[in-house]
């Protein structure tokens, strides 16, 4: 807006008082200050008001015009509910460096001024962002991607000063908006209020409410957009769980609560160009899973290893270009189970495998995948390559490991899966062959089983555990897991209930410690012979020694099968 609008506004009772040839200045902004220096709050283009309460005598004008001029002010106005008339040092200061100045008449509130000028300068800046949104959907639409989100991102922070990030449903920065620092330009979301992002969509997702989610963690609040395939609508009651896990979001820093319907529909209108982004990014990964689906099915069907083997001699240049050698290769299963059944967990799976195993630390539009899924029935099967193995052993150093790939994932899966999903997800050892990739399979197939056999919404195991005894719990059947835990932990539960004796956690910490009376009453900040009552109390109502392995071992499988 222009300052001479503020002269034709008459509720804002403005009085021009120098500056008449300064009046098709542009305003961009509001700020209230009675700083003697307000330097470091102004960014340029703002309508500064004042009461003058930095004012001690007529030498403080001079000083104080001037840093308004070298921030690039548009104009200062001056209220008269202080002092009266607005002081003739202060019109003749701002006369000197051509600063328009306007008297504020003590009826009027400032936070009127800045109501006014804030919605003026808003409605501006949306409709002259609506065009550029639109000019930049027909780029996306109809040539090759330009910067991808992040240029849309940055026009949100030019235009609105809106700060906004893309996170996929785990939690991961697309793209986001960026500050200076030491080390140039970089996204300003941690990690782990990405995660929390992620989880509050995932779950408001889950319940149906109408978006735009507003969340508050400590003093920010962010609104909450989904970020849906182009040409698909909200999901429905019956689709939710098929969809809910793949939306990516838009995070915006602000409380869209009071939001008029138009800035409202210029956010969706945002979404919907971000969501071009993920339809090429998705299109990309076609070649991939289709190198994958053709191996899974040799692999399945008992192919030949030369067969298999050559087409794993096409798949390593796809997902690492430049590789001079054949890679080694790790499987990962994945299956996502809702309670019902009703709905197709393989294709969900798949999705999140390619989430959950894309490169963490990439953030741009050409983010790495170096990985091939394909999905079968309810699981997806991971082909991940590995381009340098260590050790004797076949280990690799840069391999996927199971507790660690669903860290920074638990908390937003679990709540995408809310009360009736499961995902369970299995990881084998480095094979460098197509001799080895069938078995690879069959490891991470029943990796996944141990998986599911614990508790837990997300749950991953790895082929270590194979060698353990782990391996035989997830095939004991459930009758006798219950039975079995029944008889030993349910006299310990029952008189924790009653008494609140913490007997299942002093067993718990005591096998922990190897038996070790010291080491398991420091970790229970307990004086051993409290220890030693509790354990003598397990004893008494359980008829098991826990001096004998036999008994410590039982109490153990019981524990880890409850």
């Amino acid at each position: 807006m222009r300052l001479r609008a503020l002269l034709d506004t008459d509720a804002l009772g403005l009085k021009l008082l120098g500056g008449e040839d300064e009046l098709d200045r542009g305003v961009r902004g509001v700020m209230t200050t009675d700083l003697r220096d307000p330097s470091r709050y102004l960014s340029g283009g703002e309508l500064v008001l004042t009461g003058l309460a930095w004012r001690r005598d007529a030498a403080d004008s001079e000083p104080f015009v001037r840093i308004l001029v070298q921030a690039g002010v548009a104009a200062l106005a001056a209220g008269e509910a202080e002092l009266g008339d607005v002081p003739d040092d202060l019109v003749v200061a701002c006369a000197r460096h051509r600063l328009p100045l306007f008297a504020v008449h003590e009826s009027v509130a400032f936070a009127t001024i800045t109501e006014h000028v804030v919605r003026q300068v808003s409605g501006e800046r949306a409709g002259d962002l609506a065009a550029v949104v639109d000019r930049h959907r027909r780029m996306m639409t109809s040539g090759p991607a330009g910067g991808g989100p992040d240029v849309v991102l940055d026009l949100l922070g030019s235009d609105l000063d809106l700060r906004a990030w893309v996170l996929s449903p785990t939690g991961r920065l697309i793209a986001g908006s960026k500050v200076a620092g030491s080390h140039g330009a970089e996204p300003t979301l941690p990690a782990d209020v990405c995660a929390r992002l992620a989880a509050e969509q995932l779950a408001a997702a889950r319940t149906g409410r109408r978006g735009p989610h507003r969340v508050t963690l400590g003093q920010t609040t962010y609104s909450l957009f989904p970020v849906r395939g182009s040409g698909r609508s909200a999901p429905t009651a019956r689709d939710v769980r098929e969809t809910v896990l793949s939306d990516w979001l838009l995070a915006v820093e602000a409380d869209a609560g009071d939001w008029a319907e138009e800035r409202l529909d210029l956010l969706q209108g945002v979404t919907q160009l971000i969501s071009v982004e993920r339809d090429r990014r998705d299109a990309a990964r076609t070649v991939r899973r289709r190198l994958a689906q053709e191996v899974l099915e040799l692999l399945q069907t008992g192919a030949a290893p030369a067969e298999t083997a050559a087409r794993l001699r096409v798949a390593a240049p796809v997902l690492l270009p430049g590789l001079g050698t054949a890679p080694h290769w790790q499987v990962v299963v994945a299956r996502v189970d809702w309670d019902g059944g009703e709905v197709d967990g393989g294709p969900v799976a798949q999705a999140l495998l390619e989430e959950i195993l894309v490169d963490p630390a990439s953030t741009g539009p050409e983010h790495s995948d170096r990985i091939a899924v394909a999905h079968t029935g309810d699981e997806a099967i991971a082909l991940v390559p590995l381009p340098a193995v260590t050790g004797d052993d076949g280990a690799t150093g840069a391999g996927v490991v199971a507790d660690a790939l669903l860290e920074a994932v638990r908390d937003p899966l679990s709540a995408g899966l809310d009360g009736d999903g499961r995902l369970t997800l299995g990881v084998s050892a480095a094979v460098h062959s197509a001799e080895g990739l069938r078995g690879a399979l069959e490891e991470a197939r029943h990796a996944r089983r141990v998986a599911a056999a614990r508790q837990g919404r997300v749950c991953a195991a790895g082929h270590q555990e194979l060698a353990s005894h782990v391996l035989l719990l997830p095939f004991v059947p459930d009758d006798v897991r219950r039975a079995f835990t029944a008889r030993l932990l349910d006299p310990l539960r029952d008189y924790d209930r009653r008494h609140r004796a913490e007997l299942i956690p002093t067993l718990e910490a005591f096998l922990d410690c190897d038996g070790s009376w010291t080491r398991c009453a420091s970790r229970l900040h307990l004086h051993v012979n409290t220890l030693r009552y509790r354990v003598g109390r397990i004893e008494q109502l359980t008829g098991r020694d826990l001096s004998r392995l036999e008994d410590k071992l039982d109490f153990f499988l019981a524990l880890r099968m409850s």
